[in-house]
């Protein structure tokens, strides 16, 4: 066991070590190459996204580097949301299916329902970023609609109990903050497009299940989109999708009376 003065002097000789500086990587024809990477720099880029060509994959790595969990992507609408005092009833947090939900159907997103989807985004993304576009929002409920990017492995190989860890993570931290929650299904895919070799079939009802019962245990909302849009072989309805993933307006048009009665349960209102 360590004294008193054993500690003191543990402290001094740790405060003396040297930390080294955040290491950055050149990638070649990279044009951020000379942009700092670390805990000082401001997170933000000015960089604009390139809508094509050979500049898109130096960007994607520049933001994976520098904004991992795109925390830039609404934080100026934040600011706007706190700063006109209105309250907020719902945050939808989510990828791109809650991303592209304003665009299909922008009159769902009126009256304190707040879209903070991001396209292509796992659950470990939407932790880092919940407490910046959810709990600071201070919503009196938020709609998690999660985990197609985990299964097409979008930032890497993650267990099902690493995926359910960062949703549960997600509900603990609403709640802690007395934010009621909704969890939602994850929608059926058959297959991704942009991850053709994987079949997301079984993990998609899986995962499905374990929501499903997870909300009854603790008293979330579970809203089910999966059994409205899905076929018995567990893909998109025909019409329901451009992509097999993605909803149309008209598979929008499915979900948008579900997400109402499950904002119902939860909170009241329309």
């Amino acid at each position: 066991m360590i004294g008193a003065r054993g500690l003191r002097t543990l402290a001094l000789s740790l405060a003396v070590v040297s930390t080294p500086a955040f290491a950055q990587v050149d990638v070649p024809g990279d044009p951020y190459a000379s942009d700092p990477v670390g805990i000082v720099a401001d997170p933000c880029p000015s960089h604009p996204k390139p809508s094509d060509g050979p500049g898109w994959q130096a960007w994607k790595l520049h933001m994976l580097t520098r904004d991992f969990a795109q925390l830039c992507r609404y934080q100026a609408a934040n600011r706007e949301v706190l700063a006109s005092g209105k309250p907020v009833r719902v945050v939808f947090m989510g990828d791109s299916i809650t991303d592209n939900w304003i665009g299909a159907d922008r009159d769902l997103f009126t009256d304190g329902l707040v879209d903070r989807g991001i396209g292509g985004q796992t659950t470990a993304q939407m932790l880092v970023r919940f407490r910046q576009d959810v709990i600071a929002l201070k919503p009196r409920t938020v709609h998690i609609m999660a985990a197609t990017n985990d299964i097409a492995g979008n930032t890497g190989a993650a267990t099902m109990a690493t995926v359910q860890g960062n949703i549960e993570t997600m509900a603990e931290l609403a709640h802690a903050h007395g934010i009621k929650v909704i969890l939602a299904s994850v929608p059926p895919a058959a297959a991704f497009p942009w991850s053709p070799d994987k079949r997301p079939v079984p993990q998609v009802r899986a995962l499905n299940a374990w929501l499903q019962a997870y909300a009854r245990r603790n008293g979330f909302v579970f809203v089910d989109y999966y059994a409205a849009l899905a076929t018995r072989d567990g893909a998109m309805k025909p019409g329901l999708a451009s992509d097999g993933v993605h909803p149309t307006p008209a598979g929008y048009a499915v979900m948008r009376p579900l997400a109402l009665a499950a904002v119902r349960t939860s909170i009241g209102g329309r």
